[in-house]
């Protein structure tokens, strides 16, 4: 079956499907099961002509499938969760995946609580940059912005006390990052070939990883800190070029097993809040540090009763950008491989020095009207990246959002030079069932 055969079976599929949902979604419990979630069609719009050869032209559709079984008993001890996630991409076939984003049960006990099964877990407290944000794996085919992550199989322990919040997770096997293919764009000048993936562990993508976390409310203080060690997250992105001659060039992620300790701390005061999170993290190049630290103060009733929150955070990064490695530190990697010879390392953060500036608008309307602005300012060059989010409920079942993804003054030979011509608009219209 040729790519274009799979890509029109694979959307009828998931066209009858998504009819199905809307058909049997009614508001009523089934068994004490309640079906939530979503179905939505995506249209990219970008604005300029691709910069790299084999790249889509301007539009980009998708359907997107995220339906939620949630169900609980009555004494509200064991719950039961259950969210797949589905897209079918009519241009790019990487971005082509379904994924289990939620599949656990859960037990409350008294103090504490068990969880087994697939989950996502967020850690953070800044807008910009989740630097703490260790335990899911992102999925990069969805988005630029690193906020939709793919489902972690684990075990997870919480205990609760008067001195806090532990919480104790064996992450049983590792997830790897998706990359946009030879189609897509808002990728880098090279494919990113994610089946020759290289691992530091012997045990690869079956490595089990360990986490704790501590968190507490005090006073008008929430903190938490962290420690993971096991399958870094980031990859380094290796440059490699296969042997056979007139095959092309390409990017292999590199995973290193990693100790990060780290800590997130938000004060509020009124209408202020003040936010950092901060990280040390050993294993993936010299040991380096990273922080994210910033203000939000919001002004109540503008225009009636419209809140507005004016967001600015700091960036700082300390690993290096040109790192190499030697061949004999990579499993797999050496000069008598059939596919790969020794090249340099791609670092994968934009974020070394960098200010952010945004706001966030809620109307606070029946429709439950929001906007979402901001960009990021490298600092040396002034190279911007500015990004817009707008959403609104126009029934009770069917909302539209529009994003936005602009990038102004970029320096050839800086961070954001590959995706200087993806400027891109983004409508999405989704029936929530």
């Amino acid at each position: 079956m040729n790519e274009t055969s799979t890509h029109n079976t694979n959307y009828r599929f998931l066209v009858t499907v998504a009819l199905l949902l809307m058909a049997g979604a009614t508001p009523a419990h089934t068994q004490d099961w309640i079906l939530s979630g979503s179905v939505s069609t995506d249209v990219r719009y970008f604005s300029e002509a691709a910069a790299l050869p084999n790249q889509l032209a301007d539009e980009q559709d998708s359907v997107v499938l995220a339906p939620e079984w949630r169900w609980r008993s009555h004494d509200r001890r064991h719950q039961l969760k259950i969210a797949p996630f589905a897209r079918w991409d009519g241009e790019d076939a990487e971005r082509t995946h379904f994924d289990l984003r939620e599949g656990f049960y859960r037990y409350a006990g008294h103090g504490w609580d068990f969880l087994g099964g697939v989950n996502r877990v967020f850690w953070g407290v800044a807008e910009s940059r989740h630097l703490v944000d260790v335990i899911n794996q992102t999925d990069a085919v969805e988005d630029i912005d690193d906020e939709d992550k793919l489902g972690q199989p684990m075990l997870q322990l919480g205990i609760t006390r008067k001195w806090g919040r532990l919480e104790l997770f064996s992450l049983l096997g590792f997830r790897e990052r998706t990359f946009p293919g030879v189609d897509g764009r808002l990728r880098a000048p090279l494919v990113v070939d994610a089946d020759e993936a290289i691992y530091e562990s012997g045990a690869e993508d079956e490595h089990v990883d360990w986490a704790a976390r501590w968190s507490n409310a005090i006073g008008d203080w929430d903190v938490g800190a962290h420690m993971f060690y096991g399958t870094g997250r980031e990859p380094r992105l290796l440059f490699g070029e296969t042997i056979t001659p007139g095959s092309m060039p390409r990017l292999i992620p590199f995973y290193e097993v990693i100790t990060q300790f780290g800590v997130d701390v938000q004060y509020t005061r009124n209408a202020w809040l003040y936010k950092f999170e901060g990280l040390v993290r050993e294993g993936q190049g010299e040991r380096f540090g990273a922080a994210v630290a910033g203000i939000e103060y919001t002004l109540y009733q503008v225009a009636g009763s419209a809140d507005l929150g004016l967001i600015a955070e700091l960036h700082w990064d300390g690993r290096t950008t040109d790192d190499s490695i030697p061949n004999t530190r990579i499993p797999g990697l050496n000069s008598e491989s059939d596919n790969l010879f020794q090249a340099s390392i791609l670092s994968p953060t934009i974020y070394d020095e960098d200010t952010f500036l945004g706001a966030r608008l809620a109307l606070n309307d029946m429709q439950d009207t929001s906007v979402l602005v901001g960009a990021l300012i490298d600092n040396d060059d002034r190279s911007t990246a500015i990004f817009f989010e707008a959403e609104r409920r126009l029934t009770d079942r069917i909302s539209l959002q529009v994003e936005g993804r602009f990038f102004v003054n970029v320096d050839p030979l800086g961070d954001l030079a590959a995706v200087a011509q993806d400027n891109v608009f983004t409508l999405r219209a989704a029936w929530n069932l």
